[in-house]
């Protein structure tokens, strides 16, 4: 037997959760194949097989397990069952087994697991807007699988409208994650630990939005990418950050540290909660590849794949509600840093232009900072430079400055 334990994810990580398994009990594994998803509180990982041969689990969905903790042992005495599919085998393994269970679910009826989804089916579950009394669960114990979310839905879940969204008086209580569990903690200490304050301002998107509707196309062409606001938002970011370097800055003792360098989070929802990548050295990056970098990142957060190095050590973070809906937000400092921009939904508002009333695409935005380190007219002169430049994109590539400026050396 040869056992498997739960690797080092990082540094400072001493325990992790078992989010869930995806392989069954008594399954022949092969070697480096994927046999479960671990999550810790910077990023879920994947565990894979160190051997091939028949698996023995010894940890349950939700445990939380100690880093180097043995979860499995493989006997690699074993032999692959002859025709069987490597990597499949647990997709077309699992409904059989599910289903030999679904015949004696008397055994499981007494059990407290009956009619909770597993990890998996709860993902699976809250994507689709069914709710535990639309699914009979045949896992373990009446357990829900995400098999049996898939054969509820297959087989067309019943809505009637005059009942509303068919709630009851049941409840359920679920385990915080090591992510939200560590989220939740970082919140609470910056608000306990920082003195944050947050300046807003409203931008006129019609520039950029013109430009963008003139040059999409052929920037998809030629870049292979698609142009959205959050590159311009970005550049805009490094060039104010260039002119106000204490919003760039951080804390660290009775120190500040100055960085001549822009590490930019960009905040993305993932199927485990916000996330935020870093895009490194963004200061030196074109439109193309700030759009480039943020697909690359953003995909591997939505899949999983991200690894821990790819979040941290940012210098200054973007966070964009807007794409939910949100109009307005004070967003909360993503510690060390000393401050967050977010952006909010573009709405078409009456403003004032030239004495005259006009229709504009207007986006509200607002940077939260901590006032320990930026006074309030770096913070205020930051978003300033900010809205400068998106209402006036050339402004961008001369770093804040008129073109006439640049010209003129002024």
């Amino acid at each position: 037997m040869e056992e498997v334990k739960v690797p080092n994810p990082g540094e400072s990580i001493s325990e992790v959760d078992l989010a869930s398994w995806t392989v069954s009990e008594g399954e022949y594994v092969e070697l480096d194949q994927v046999i479960a998803e671990i999550d810790s509180d910077k990023a879920t990982l994947e565990l894979t097989a160190p051997h091939a041969g028949t698996i023995s689990l010894k940890a349950e969905e939700g445990d939380t397990i100690e880093v180097g903790s043995v979860v499995a042992e493989i006997d690699t005495s074993a032999k692959a069952p002859e025709g069987a599919p490597k990597a499949e085998a647990k997709k077309e393994a699992s409904p059989e087994k599910e289903e030999t269970k679904s015949e004696t679910p008397a055994k499981h009826e007494t059990s407290h697991a009956a009619g909770h989804p597993s990890p998996s089916a709860r993902k699976l579950m809250d994507e689709n807007d069914v709710s535990a009394n639309q699914v009979s669960g045949t896992g373990k114990g009446g357990r829900i699988t995400k098999q049996d979310v898939v054969n509820a839905m297959a087989a067309g879940i019943p809505v009637d409208a005059a009942q509303g969204w068919g709630g009851s008086r049941d409840q359920r209580r679920e385990k915080m994650t090591s992510l939200r569990r560590k989220v939740a903690e970082r919140l609470v200490s910056v608000k306990s630990e920082t003195a944050m304050l947050t300046t807003f301002n409203e931008i006129d998107m019609s520039e950029v939005m013109a430009l963008r509707s003139r040059m999409k196309e052929r920037f998809r062409e030629h870049h292979d990418v698609n142009l959205g606001f959050m590159s311009f938002f970005t550049k805009a970011v490094t060039e104010a950050l260039n002119l106000f370097p204490a919003v760039n800055a951080m804390i660290d003792g009775t120190e500040i540290v100055y960085h001549d360098y822009a590490d930019i989070g960009i905040a993305v929802s993932s199927p485990k909660g916000l996330m935020v990548p870093v895009v490194r050295n963004a200061e030196q990056m074109s439109l193309a590849q700030i759009e480039s970098d943020i697909k690359r990142l953003a995909i591997k957060a939505r899949d999983g794949k991200i690894s821990i190095d790819e979040m941290t050590g940012g210098t200054f973070t973007i966070t964009n509600g807007g794409v939910f809906g949100s109009m307005m937000s004070t967003p909360i400092i993503n510690p060390p840093q000393s401050a967050i921009l977010g952006m909010h939904n573009i709405v078409e508002r009456p403003v004032a232009v030239n004495g005259e009333v006009v229709i504009r695409p207007i986006m509200y935005v607002a940077l939260s900072y901590d006032h320990r380190i930026i006074d309030g007219k770096e913070s205020v002169s930051f978003l300033v430079k900010v809205k400068e430049m998106i209402e006036n994109p050339s402004k961008i590539i001369f770093g804040g400055k008129d073109p006439e400026e640049v010209l003129l050396g002024l």
